[in-house]
């Protein structure tokens, strides 16, 4: 497979890039999903292709091809530099990347059981099983399911990497939805996405889904009967780290994509509420934030050895102790940005799609403190977990959450449960108002497979370490 990225390359220099790359993708996805005990739906699917980028003056050209054939291969490569060119005729400067070390390297994630490897049989028996104990503790409807992904990627550039990387992806969700006279509730384990990450089958033997399908139908139908969340403008806030992992993927991680905040991604997905002119003094929360982008943390789902342009997978600082820091870059934007190197941060979802920015592992550190120490901290407020809906601006500013459960919390106890409790904020007040943080053994690294972004649409697997967290002051409820 190399030989046809090296010959791409080789063709798009022959035809006038200064620079070019291209990366074979070999990927297979299996995906599984049970309805009230019974296996309803099964995908196997594969594709295998490349995908060529070249670079001259101010343009990019990209162009993509499943035929893998070295006649091929240098076709494409020529493509993508005569695309370069046609983009370079639009007046402009010179696109610079930032240095990067030319390595010739392999990487694959620990993996103790292949998910592909397990039999059909033995998955369709957890999900059907699963479904049918959600029905018979009184769900109406009951979902089940997994995905899993074997992804093996050769990389080759005109600088000189020689990369390959083999990355299994894997995890599973369920779901009990009850019906009322006039409202529906729903509870999901282990969160709305379920749980995923790079790893293998043991993911999801450890997510222990059968010993959790009689709770989760059980509190689906409390809800039914319990109050509605209070509307407060003002009231202390304890989120579980299900819905902080959505907090952080909201209104941190795409805030600090910078493409976005280059205003490069701003039709489809939005901007960004942040200046570069301040990074390294805007103040975005509270001392006890410090946010980092790092796909170097063994199983969370934004690991990998390099990303799609062959830089090394590196811690980066987003916040510390409040104060913006860092962003997710690509060695163009990084150049662009006056960055000195690049963030890692650049991918895409299969052969044939342009990489571009997106997250790695981008999560909060942890504290000190514990949930349970939040909740006997707190004279009155509310407790609220797994997200249920969420709605926020194109500059990922302004926001407002639902949440699936919620307790209120009453002279540092935890009280009865609520249902349909929300919460709104602006990102920094918000982020300043946070005065508590869950401990390292309550730091869980969270797997989101579906956040979408681009034009053709792309799907990023994307992680969120994160902490249950308390917040003072913010308003909740619905507003009459």
């Amino acid at each position: 497979m190399f030989d046809y990225a090296e010959a791409a390359v080789e063709a798009a220099l022959a035809a006038g890039a200064r620079y070019a790359d291209a990366r074979v993708m070999d990927r297979r996805h299996e995906a599984m999903g049970a309805r009230n005990g019974e296996v309803e739906e099964l995908t196997q699917e594969a594709s295998v292709g490349m995908g060529v980028r070249a670079l001259i003056g101010s343009g990019w050209g990209f162009f993509s091809t499943s035929d893998l054939t070295t006649a091929s291969a240098r076709r494409a490569g020529a493509q993508a530099a005569a695309i370069a060119s046609a983009s370079a005729s639009v007046s402009g400067p010179a696109l610079e990347l930032t240095p990067v070390e030319a390595r010739q390297d392999t990487w694959a994630n620990d993996v103790r059981e292949d998910p592909l490897s397990v039999p059909l049989a033995e998955k369709g028996d957890l999900l059907s099983n699963v479904t049918r104990t959600m029905k018979e503790h009184g769900a109406d409807v009951a979902l089940a399911g997994y995905d899993a992904w074997d992804t093996t990627k050769w990389f080759a550039s005109s600088e000189g990497h020689r990369i390959g990387q083999h990355i299994v992806e894997c995890g599973a969700q369920m779901n009990a939805t009850v019906n009322g006279e006039r409202e529906t509730q729903r509870r999901s384990y282990p969160g709305i996405r379920g749980q995923y990450g790079t790893r293998g089958w043991e993911l999801v033997r450890e997510l222990d889904l059968p010993g959790n399908a009689a709770r989760i139908a059980e509190e689906a139908r409390q809800l039914l009967s319990a109050p509605e969340c209070p509307s407060r403008d003002v009231t202390d806030l304890i989120i579980g780290s299900e819905q902080m992992a959505l907090q952080i993927h909201e209104s941190v991680g795409h805030a600090v994509e910078l493409d976005r905040i280059l205003g490069w991604e701003a039709a489809f997905a939005g901007t960004s509420w942040l200046d570069l002119g301040r990074i390294g003094s805007l103040r975005f929360g509270s001392d006890l934030m410090n946010v980092t982008a790092d796909a170097t943390l063994p199983g969370a789902l934004g690991s990998f050895g390099y990303d799609d342009e062959g830089t090394p997978a590196h811690p980066v600082d987003i916040v510390r102790d409040g104060i913006w820091v860092g962003v997710l870059s690509g060695r163009d934007s990084a150049a662009l940005a006056g960055l000195r190197s690049s963030g890692g941060a650049v991918r895409a979802d299969g052969y044939n799609r342009l990489p571009m920015v997106r997250m790695t592992n981008v999560g909060l550190l942890p504290g000190t403190s514990s949930l349970e120490e939040m909740i006997a901290a707190t004279d009155d407020g509310i407790l609220m977990d797994t997200n249920r809906s969420w709605s926020i601006d194109d500059k990922r500013l302004n926001f407002q959450f639902g949440c699936e459960i919620g307790w209120e919390i009453k002279n540092g106890k935890r009280g009865r449960m609520i249902k349909n409790p929300t919460y709104t904020g602006i990102g920094p007040r918000f982020w300043g108002s946070l005065d508590m943080l869950g401990n390292e053994s309550e730091w869980t690294f969270w797997g989101t497979p579906n956040c979408g972004k681009g034009q053709p649409g792309q799907i990023g697997h994307t992680g969120h370490p994160s902490v249950p967290c308390r917040f003072r002051g913010v308003r909740v409820g619905v507003r009459g």
